[in-house]
């Protein structure tokens, strides 16, 4: 709090947000209001404890720690080193690891920046690296290019060669990705995906990997919380290095981790060249309030109870996958074993796009997905879906099952949306669906349904928030 003698100038580093700048304000309770009274389903995403909110947005963010614990460049860091340290015993204890073996570099600000860090540690610019592509539900950060460009700095500082999935199973094809690794001879094989419903068989991959003497990385971000309460194969037997996010299946904030091994015979510094490529090759001084909410997350995940989330998560997936199967829609791979399905809307012919714009405007948030076969990233066959968050909000399987009642309306709807809308093209099927077109049997349907959203989705809690006093902000983005 000021006081008397505090000057005019700095009086404002005593001010509420609310008082100093409401309009910021104003979008933070608006997007408050839009997760309470809408139903979260991008599978990338989660919602995090109140306890690690308040760690996110303490008194650390004023620190500058450049360096590790107990080399800093800068003095004042006995906290700070506490910390980072606290943290990365609680990462070891979260997966299991034994800390001879293994160790963790908790600096990294995303999952994007993890990987080129441990790229970087890796391999050397213009080595070659093999990755899951992009339609077939890898991630840009694994090599994604194009025929007219190299998307990532994956693809621009390294070569890349994607593996794929079968075409009938649509698991992946660990018999030709050998075939290809002999060929191309990568010095690293990245596995995970971003949008892939299955487990993985690391032990295939380190096959192949310790035939032609390449690195295998793994990139666990979106099951990392999966696997840490052992409802997924652990990567840890078998890959070099994982890397994480930590928001996803987590449940923590939006920060990297990069875990490896200190027992490679070949690569007996990895430990040295994966701390100096996150600091000072990639990136500068460390957000220490990300780790402490890191930190905190990281406690939780330790805990019995985020086992039994984990299993719920997985348990909704697959109540997903079954209702929406059941109402005759075709799965990738038809059903999954973590998070997320992937659904393919071409036999149906509709597009990810048209999906995704129809649920906005009902308050189901879901993301257009490519599908594999799929000639364009930008006009993608599917969309993807996640229960991770909504099992952060108490649904159990008898929910969820009501939640792919309502995705199975919202496609049928956009079926006599692009009917009324006369074209296929986007901007007409977002007219007819809007504003615009009130006189439209569509349009009174989008109404209706998301009415019916709504009052579905304000049964439910909402982490860090006291719903029963959240009043709604003025400004709402209304779509009708």
């Amino acid at each position: 709090m000021a006081t008397s003698s505090t000057p005019d100038f700095n009086k404002v580093l005593y001010r509420p947000l609310a008082e100093i700048d409401p309009e910021v304000k104003n979008i933070i309770d608006k997007e408050t209001w839009r997760q309470f009274t809408g139903l979260e389903l991008i599978a990338s995403e989660n919602l995090t404890s109140q306890a690690t909110m308040e760690a996110n947005g303490s008194i650390l963010t004023n620190k500058y720690s450049e360096g590790l614990p107990n080399a800093r460049y800068y003095g004042g860091n006995e906290y700070i080193d506490e910390l980072e340290e606290l943290c990365r015993k609680r990462a070891l204890v979260a997966f299991n690891l034994d800390p001879a073996k293994w160790g963790v570099n908790v600096q990294p600000y995303s999952g994007s920046t993890a990987n080129f860090a441990a790229l970087t540690a890796l391999i050397q610019p213009q080595d070659r690296l093999m990755g899951l592509g992009l339609p077939d539900g890898g991630h840009l950060t694994h090599g994604y290019y194009t025929q007219k460009k190299k998307m990532t700095a994956s693809s621009i500082y390294f070569q890349s060669f994607p593996y794929a999935i079968t075409k009938d199973s649509n698991l992946i094809d660990y018999d030709a990705l050998s075939s290809q690794a002999k060929i191309f001879k990568p010095k690293l094989i990245i596995c995970g995906a971003s949008a892939y419903p299955r487990d993985w068989d690391y032990a295939k991959l380190k096959e192949i990997t310790i035939r032609d003497g390449a690195f295998l990385m793994c990139d666990m971000a979106h099951t990392s919380g999966l696997v840490a309460a052992q409802e997924l194969n652990s990567p840890f037997d078998h890959c070099d290095v994982v890397t994480t996010t930590t928001h996803k299946t987590l449940r923590g904030p939006r920060a990297g981790l990069i875990f490896f091994r200190k027992d490679l015979s070949n690569s007996p510094d990895l430990e040295k060249r994966v701390n100096e490529a996150v600091f000072p090759a990639c990136q500068g001084g460390p957000h220490n309030n990300t780790i402490a909410a890191v930190a905190t997350a990281l406690q939780q995940v330790a805990q019995p109870e985020f086992k039994a989330y984990a299993k719920q998560v997985v348990a909704n997936a697959r109540a997903l996958a079954e209702t929406l199967i059941g109402h005759g829609y075709k799965l990738q791979t038809n059903g999954t074993d973590n998070h997320l399905v992937l659904w393919d809307l071409r036999p149906i012919g509709l597009t990810g796009s048209k999906v995704e714009k129809i649920c906005d405007l009902m308050g189901i948030t879901i993301n257009k997905n490519a599908v594999s076969g799929d000639a364009s990233a930008q006009v993608p066959g599917g969309i993807r879906l996640g229960t991770s968050a909504l099992t952060s909000r108490d649904m159990k399987e008898a929910d969820i099952k009501l939640v792919g009642d309502f995705l199975h309306r919202a496609v049928q709807l956009s079926l006599l949306l692009q009917k009324e809308a006369g074209t296929k093209m986007l901007k007409d099927f977002v007219r007819v669906a809007s504003k615009q077109e009130e006189g439209k049997v569509g349009h009174q349907q989008v109404k209706q349904l998301r009415d019916e959203v709504r009052e579905f989705a304000i049964k439910w809690p909402l982490p860090g928030v006291d719903v029963a006093n959240l009043q709604k902000p003025d400004g709402l983005h209304e779509p009708f």
